[in-house]
């Protein structure tokens, strides 16, 4: 006998991405208009970013008449654990948040990451919303609805997709940022003008030292293009069945150093490494010109990031742990390339990655 479980629906994730400037009253208003639904928040947020902003947005949540509880974890990556996940749970639960929560996450890429996974989790399932400090996590992390955490065998694996309420994108904030946190957000925002948006590739051409000095419209003209190009990626593969992989363009070797580095080299630093590399490989095969490469590099160091591997980096290390990148298929390792500047190849219907050999990989980083 069978009983068939008929579970059909359609789930419309649709959320806004607010782009604008000292944003904290506007999140408070539309915690008061219902936002999430809920009347209790957990705001996660890390070391750094707590005394800046999430302080005020704390008390500002609860003058407003609701009940809420700030946690702060270690800034950096190594706070991107399933430990640290579980610490903040204990902690909701310590302080008896249920199912009748909302998540609110104030920070850069770490901290939208974990809390959204955490949000996807807790109570099987609570709202949240992401308030982005940093330039990394307005061109990436918070938009999209990828969370995850990292283990020692691979970043990014153990996660679940997990769309946010609303984001918010406080460029006010980028003034307190280190130019290396900067730098670090021109990498993906150099990444979304490669793989799909000449124009903004050769805006930041002429801008980059208008986003160091935190100009309004410069600033407001990259958070509007990275959006658009996340946008036009994940509206059509939210779950990364085949085209979300372009937006990984330069991250198989990008995430693979970066560990490797045991995380001397920032997320954004990786990444300009791993965009140099694709665009060599991608040069031997033809996807690239000799002055397209060129040109990517010079404005990656423009950028103020890296184009070459570090000596410290050891090359066997490093080609091992490109086996724990996430879009290996059968043991084989597979990478996104650019096309020119502004596009990506494409390789068969609804895929956008190639087998690459070991000896292909090797020869390039033996170069850099």
């Amino acid at each position: 006998m069978n009983f068939t479980c008929e579970l059909r629906r359609i789930v419309d994730d649709t959320y806004d991405i607010q782009i604008g400037h000292s944003l904290m009253s506007d999140l408070v208003s539309d915690l008061k208009g219902g936002l999430t639904g809920k009347k209790n928040f957990v705001i996660i947020t890390d070391s750094n970013v707590k005394p800046l902003y999430a302080d005020r947005i704390f008390a500002d949540i609860n003058a407003a008449g609701f009940k809420a509880a700030l946690i702060t974890i270690e800034a950096g990556e190594k706070s991107k654990t399933r430990a640290v996940k579980a610490q903040i749970e204990d902690e909701m639960l310590r302080l008896g948040y249920r199912r009748d929560c909302a998540v609110i996450a104030v920070g850069g890429g770490v901290v939208t990451d974990i809390s959204g996974f955490v949000a996807g989790t807790f109570g099987r399932g609570v709202p949240f919303v992401n308030y982005a400090t940093t330039l990394l996590a307005a061109a990436d992390a918070s938009i999209g609805g990828k969370t995850a955490v990292d283990t020692p065998l691979a970043t990014n694996l153990i996660g679940i997709f997990n769309q946010p309420k609303k984001v918010y994108i406080d460029i006010d904030t980028w003034e307190t940022l280190p130019s290396r946190e900067i730098s670090g957000g021109l990498a993906e925002t150099i990444k979304h003008g490669c793989l799909g948006d000449r124009e903004l590739f050769e805006y930041l051409e002429k801008n980059t030292d208008k986003i160091f000095s935190c100009d309004r419209e410069a600033c407001e003209y990259i958070s509007r293009h990275n959006c658009e190009v996340k946008y036009n990626v994940v509206m059509q593969d939210e779950r990364e069945s085949g085209l979300r992989e372009v937006l990984n363009l330069g991250h198989t070797v990008g995430r693979a150093i970066e560990t490797v580095s045991d995380y001397r080299l920032h997320h954004g630093e990786a990444v300009a490494i791993g965009l140099t590399a694709q665009a060599l490989l991608g040069q031997t095969f033809g996807y690239v010109s000799e002055s397209d490469v060129n040109r990517l590099t010079a404005l990656l160091r423009k950028a103020e990031l890296p184009t070459a591997i570090p000596d410290y980096i050891d090359r066997e290390a490093l080609l091992r742990k490109l086996y724990t990148d996430k879009k290996v298929r059968d043991g084989k390792l597979r990478f996104v390339f650019q096309k020119g500047i502004g596009e990506v190849v494409k390789f068969g219907e609804n895929n956008f990655a190639r087998e690459i050999s070991e000896p292909e990989i090797a020869a390039v980083l033996e170069k850099m």
